[in-house]
């Protein structure tokens, strides 16, 4: 289809119609879940992709998983011949998955016979996938100790179960039916996708759909060219350290109407969970120019054609086998995110807000008949615009609150505290969010992991602003309370309590009176 101009009504039609798809699916996975890590707190993300495997539009879900997906999907598109009616599942983090527990499934649309026309995709994370603790978000060494890894393999052959591969999975998990609960759903939004994928076609025409597609691409590209475009050009590093030492470093080099980023000078992998993979440092870059753009942009491939990432491998932040990956999706982000941002901060202070909470503060445990996971909010970064927000989830991760009374309900623990970690956030001319306590008391036997981070280094402040207080890690045995490290594990016993205060995010200029 051949047209002189762009109708930018129509664009915008479909830009929304495009992003109410994987919307949708995010609905119907989080309505037929079973875990209560995917329907309370949408530890999932959605998306639809070209026949090439890149990104078209995605849900409004979480960025750490929407930034890594197409090498996943990419993933399982040079392992697999997908057939209609076919669900393939991966969560390697070395074929382009986070970590382990991020299962992605992927399918195929149809339109007429030959290839697949589209792909539809869907993350979530589930509550145990095997491993050496309940959770699967263990103190691991190498990935073999963090639960099963899946390469792409068929779920789902021509619209029936694989019982085989079902069967495998639920073998090697410590909740089968809640695991197989979640992939039943994860099949369902799939089919919900290519249902309102063809439906589009049939309204539309392909024709049509496909030039749209493209003209939102271009539009993406130009939109991320532009606010290039508009910065300042040169080199712009900034460096930061997770609390046991590793170092992220960043170089931005801007210009005109692209940008390098450049991980060269990171820290090599660790012998700990906290490597992140390719997937997950593109994930974040992805993350940040997105929100430098500003404006309500597509969220599409068109967003990454100007931005070059050299993340050299065998480093924290391009890990190779076998490497532990549990905390790299989750800690390790949250950090490259912030050095991202302190980097920028030196090219447009005035747009670039003081560090975040920078950790998702996981915690796991399990016992007979139950595995649980879950991220803690924390303090949101104060910028020239005003304070940050407190307990809130940011950046890489956009997952809920678990309610008080869904977790009592599911699981062998009370929640005795739950409230606003006052006086966490930095001070400045605008004052960082502040975290929030959390405490747990045990009503069964537990193993319990703790993965989080800033609880030595706290979260920056910028322009004179003050850092936010790190957090805190506590348990009270028997009326004595003891400071745990950031990243512990430990047995509960019933009667036992554990205290989680979250970090508060950095202020912004200088404390009026300083």
């Amino acid at each position: 289809m051949k047209r002189a101009r762009t109708d930018a009504v129509e664009l915008e039609f479909f830009r929304q119609l495009l992003v109410s798809i994987p919307e949708e699916m995010g609905a119907v996975l989080r309505r037929t879940a079973f875990s209560a890590n995917i329907k309370e707190r949408r530890d999932y993300s959605c998306a639809l992709y070209d026949a090439r495997g890149e990104t078209i539009a995605m849900g409004d879900h979480m960025p750490v998983h929407l930034g890594a997906m197409p090498l996943s999907v990419r993933a399982v598109l040079d392992a697999i011949e997908l057939k209609p009616g076919d669900v393939a599942i991966v969560n390697d983090p070395f074929r382009g998955g986070t970590h382990l527990p991020d299962i992605t499934a992927v399918s195929g649309v149809w339109i007429g016979g030959g290839a697949p026309a589209f792909f539809v995709a869907s993350r979530a994370h589930h509550a145990d996938v095997g491993g050496m603790s309940p959770g699967s978000m263990p103190l691991a060494r190498e990935i073999y100790q963090e639960g099963l890894r899946i390469p792409p393999v068929l779920l789902v052959r021509e619209g029936r179960i694989d019982d085989g591969v079902l069967q495998m999975i639920l073998a090697n998990v410590r909740t089968p039916e809640e695991r197989e609960g979640d992939l039943l759903a994860q099949w369902m939004a799939m089919r919900r996708g290519i249902q309102r994928l063809e439906e589009a076609v049939a309204a539309f025409g392909m024709e049509r759909l496909e030039w749209n597609i493209a003209a939102l691409r271009q539009y993406a590209a130009r939109m991320m060219s532009a606010c290039l475009a508009a910065l300042p050009a040169g080199r712009f590093e900034f460096e930061d350290v997770l609390d046991e030492g590793q170092r992220i470093r960043a170089s931005v080099t801007l210009d005109r109407r692209q940008a390098v980023v450049d991980f060269t000078g990171t820290s090599p992998q660790a012998a700990a969970p906290v490597n992140a993979n390719y997937a997950i440092t593109v994930a974040a870059v992805f993350y940040v120019f997105r929100c430098l753009v500003g404006e309500d942009v597509p969220a599409n491939a068109g967003l990454m054609a100007p931005i070059r990432v050299i993340a050299p491998e065998g480093t924290l932040v391009n890990a190779l086998p076998p490497a532990a990956m549990a905390a790299g999706n989750v800690e390790t982000s949250q950090r490259i995110t912030d050095v991202l941002l302190g980097a920028l901060a030196q090219a447009v202070p005035e747009r670039i807000p003081a560090a975040s909470q920078g950790t998702m503060n996981n915690l796991s445990f399990g016992g007979t008949g139950f595995a649980w996971y879950e991220t803690i909010a924390g303090g949101m970064g104060a910028s020239v615009h005003g304070g940050g927000q407190s307990g809130v989830h940011t950046h890489m991760t956009n997952s809920w609150n678990t309610p008080v009374e869904a977790f009592e309900q599911a699981f062998p623990v009370l929640v005795r505290a739950y409230h606003i970690r006052r006086g966490s956030g930095g001070r400045g001319r605008h004052r960082g969010g502040d975290g929030l306590v959390r405490e747990f008391e045990f009503r069964a036997p537990a193993e319990v992991t703790i993965l989080s981070d800033r609880r030595v280094r706290a979260p920056y402040g910028l322009a004179g602003g003050e850092p936010g207080r790190p957090g805190r890690n506590t348990l009270i045995r028997q009326g004595r309370a003891r400071r745990l490290p950031g990243k512990v594990r430990f047995d509960a016993q019933p009667g036992d309590r554990l205290r989680i205060e979250t970090p508060g995010g950095g202020g912004h200029g200088a404390p009026r009176g300083s």
